[in-house]
């Protein structure tokens, strides 16, 4: 098991991923904050990169978008992957 605290590096990956789902969706960052329940600059936040988010604002994140945590995930993978 690895020691030390778990990491607080940006996302881009899993950034990328939400903006490519909004947009598959043909949603604005407006709607999909609204329907997840968080303000758009957080979720303008999460889709830059910049941002850890928490495993709760995520969940809110799948829910705006209208997809699962595991398409979301997979989705996050392959931008990571290139």
């Amino acid at each position: 098991m690895a020691g030390g605290p778990p990491s607080r590096e940006p996302q881009r990956g899993l950034g990328n991923a939400v903006r490519i789902l909004r947009e598959r969706a043909g949603l604005s960052p407006e709607e999909v904050a609204e329907r997840g329940g968080i303000s758009t600059s957080w979720l303008r936040r999460i889709e830059s990169g910049d941002h850890d988010p928490s495993w709760g604002s995520m969940r809110r994140v799948a829910r705006g978008l209208g997809v699962s945590m595991e398409v979301l995930s997979e989705v996050a993978e392959e931008n990571e992957q290139g």
